[in-house]
């Protein structure tokens, strides 16, 4: 396969630490030709570390063997580099968010059309095994129907201390993990419409941004989603916990850690009473070993490089492009709506 000529915009930690890594790890598919980063600081690290790197903007835009440009910048500056990029015919992948708002995303899409580039998005998280352990259990009808998905990310150092502090730059945990979340949802339930959310933002460690927030999502077939973040949060509860009309799945952390547990007999229903400080309960009583079996998570290993072998394959037009622009769309209408019914404290009814 002829080689990718890639540049990168922004040199940050996800370009540094995450797409050179990758890039350079497929030699016989990508040519890392270069990066640009406005902090001349940054551009020094850069060359330091044996990568050319562009003294301005222009001097990539100009350069004219890139075909392929990864934006890895503060958000508030996704759509004006991307639509520069592609306007000289460069196809681009941005990072998430795509961007601040619907109608910016609508520039972008309408600029890679007029250009005839390609434009898409780095979801990374989709191949992340977690989620593709859910999203399994939830396509194979694994626990029978499931009701209630809960997906939640837990830290304690607080929200990180450069521009994702600041809501001039798009900073914020909605904007950084929260997209990551919803895009996992939707993407696991796919034709299944939200039909109302309900979210609350937190400010514990910073009074710009949301450092944290839970959201409730509901959707036409009845499913509901609790997704949640939180950066002060020394005791972390599940990654996720999804329960099902014949059992429930927990997985306990990135190590995949968990299990699930299923019914194997409704029709043995008593109980051993558990005795409470004020009482006797039979409701809450546990289930009897003979009516349960536990069994192990699924495995789904994932290769997150097929990621950037597929965008090479979509500009190539051998295959369809994964990160497609409806399923931004829907990503960005449901962060506007989790904004709009935090600013509101109220239910936002929708159709997402």
């Amino acid at each position: 396969m002829e080689k990718c000529n890639v540049a990168i915009v922004g040199y940050g930690g996800m370009a540094s630490c995450w797409h050179v890594p990758h890039l350079l790890a497929m030699p016989d598919r990508f040519d890392l030709c270069g990066i640009y980063d406005i902090a001349d600081e940054r551009r020094k690290i850069a060359r330091a570390n044996g990568i050319f790197a562009y003294d301005t903007f222009e001097e990539l835009l100009s350069d004219k063997k890139i075909e392929l440009a990864i934006i890895a910048t503060p958000n508030d500056v996704h759509k004006p580099i991307a639509k520069a990029l592609m306007e000289n015919g460069i196809n681009v992948i941005c990072e998430k968010p795509v961007t601040l708002s619907s109608s910016d995303l609508e520039e972008m899409i309408a600029s890679a059309n007029a250009n005839h580039v390609l434009f898409t998005v780095h979801q990374n998280r989709r191949w992340d095994e977690d989620y593709l352990i859910v999203k399994k259990l939830y396509d194979e009808n694994t626990l029978g129907k499931i009701f209630n998905i809960e997906s939640r990310v837990h830290g304690s150092r607080g929200i990180p201390g450069d521009w994702r502090n600041t809501k001039a730059a798009g900073g914020g945990m909605v904007l950084d993990w929260g997209i990551h979340l919803y895009d996992q949802l939707l993407m696991m339930t796919g034709d299944d419409r939200v039909v109302s959310v309900y979210s609350d933002l937190s400010y514990v460690t910073n009074e710009e941004v949301d450092d944290g927030f839970k959201t409730i999502l509901h959707f036409e077939s009845g499913l509901t989603a609790h997704i949640e973040v939180g950066t002060s949060n020394f005791i972390e509860l599940p990654r996720w916990y999804v329960m099902g009309e014949n059992g429930s799945a927990v997985i306990n952390d990135w190590a995949i850690n968990g299990k699930i547990v299923k019914v194997t007999d409704w029709e043995k229903l008593e109980a051993v009473p558990v005795a409470t400080a004020a009482g006797l309960t039979k409701t809450m009583a546990p289930r009897t070993d003979e009516t349960i079996a536990e069994e192990p998570l699924p495995r789904v290993p994932s290769n997150i490089n097929e990621y950037y072998i597929n965008v090479v394959n979509a500009i190539r037009g051998k295959e369809d492009i994964i990160v497609k622009h409806d399923e931004l769309r829907r990503s960005m209408k449901l962060m506007e709506a989790v904004f709009e019914s935090a600013a509101q404290n109220q239910v936002v009814h929708t159709s997402i």
